[in-house]
């Protein structure tokens, strides 16, 4: 068996196999994979773990906790692989199951106070507007109290929907919904979150 990285020719082999895989499809790398190359998965990673820690990182507290869920995804990527049935783009699968670790993380810590970063704000809060940098610093303080008091699922909507910006259709493959129910879920979602922002501007 080859060891990677044993000389500097194999260190250029190994360059060029990465290079070579890159003109393979994601369905072509499922299947070679499947089939035992190991190097296979390592590409499939390689392509979507920016896109998986991006919305991994909405819900983890820290950088530690993070680098576990990213790894529980792939760890379930694997194990899960003879699943993908090529019905549908290899990553919204795997972004249905990055959707469903993060929340199973958030269930299994409901109770928990989070601090979780947030990138932006690209909806109405409902409290006082003001304008430029400090209106912002001020939205993001504000999510980042009130979004871990927000039940697994109404953290999960807003997340998808409004930060991510997933489509309802969208939300409904990544979690299993309905659409009407990801509609009702995101509705409620919204009036909850809205109501922990006014306890704040009343207690603030």
């Amino acid at each position: 068996m080859n060891r990677p990285y044993a000389n500097a020719d194999m260190d250029r082999k190994s360059r060029d196999d990465v290079m070579a895989m890159s003109g393979i499809t994601d369905e072509g790398l499922v299947g070679a994979a499947l089939s035992g190359d190991d190097e296979a998965f390592a590409e499939l990673i390689r392509r979507h773990k920016r896109k998986v820690a991006s919305t991994a990182s909405r819900f983890a507290r820290d950088i530690q906790e993070l680098d576990d869920i990213c790894q529980d995804i792939f760890i379930k990527v694997y194990q899960n692989l003879g699943g993908f049935r090529g019905d549908a783009p290899f990553s919204h699968w795997l972004m249905r199951i990055a959707v469903r670790t993060c929340y199973d993380a958030l269930r299994a810590r409901r109770r928990e106070r989070l601090n979780v970063p947030l990138d932006s704000v690209d909806f109405a809060l409902g409290g006082p507007s003001t304008e430029g940098q400090e209106s912002a610093r001020h939205a993001k303080f504000l999510l980042d109290r009130v979004m871990p008091r927000l039940k697994p699922e109404e953290r999960l909507v807003i997340t998808l929907v409004e930060l991510e910006g997933y489509s309802v259709k969208e939300v409904a493959g990544l979690t299993g919904w309905s659409e009407s129910n990801v509609k009702v879920r995101a509705f409620r979602a919204r009036h909850a979150l809205k109501k922990l922002i006014g306890e704040e501007y009343e207690t603030g």
